[in-house]
């Protein structure tokens, strides 16, 4: 990815990639562009690195202390309330994992995780009930505005 319409730099990178066909990840790359004017926060960067559980679990031992992996790390760099800085992790062995039964696939997993993410970055939280599901609903909010409905699945449970 490049430099978006508005001057915002978006980063999609990863070894991770290669294990999504190529319509895939231009997909990807251009379904997140077109969520930033709806996020509510400027966005100066965010790089989104793709990556396999290997370097996930890598990723999440040394940064949370827990030897797994898991479908998403946020990397704020920015001050609260300033536009988002951010570095990010999405693990497509997870979107694939977690994306086999439901419509939108690997690629819509992956966009709900790198949404998260920005949403992470901007000052949400998702570790209490109430939280989470504030959190969800403005995800559900985003993708609703961007044109591409509600991914997060509503019967997921709250942590």
């Amino acid at each position: 990815m490049g430099t978006g319409r508005d001057g915002t730099r978006v980063e999609l990178g990863g070894e991770g990639l290669s294990a999504l066909p190529a319509a895939d990840r231009a997909w990807l790359a251009a379904s997140i562009d077109a969520l930033l004017p709806a996020l509510g926060t400027p966005v100066s960067r965010a790089a989104v690195e793709v990556v396999r559980d290997a370097r996930m679990q890598a990723l999440h031992a040394r940064h949370m202390g827990l030897d797994s992996t898991t479908d998403v790390l946020t990397f704020a760099q920015n001050a609260p309330g300033a536009p988002v800085d951010a570095d990010i992790a999405v693990c497509v062995d997870e979107a694939m994992r977690r994306g086999a039964g439901a419509p939108h696939g690997a690629r819509g997993e992956l966009l709900l995780y790198a949404l998260h993410a920005l949403l992470h970055a901007c000052g949400h939280d998702d570790r209490d009930e109430a939280s989470y599901r504030r959190m969800h609903a403005e995800e559900d909010r985003i993708l609703e505005a961007a044109g591409f409905g509600r991914l997060f699945e509503a019967g997921e449970a709250a942590p």
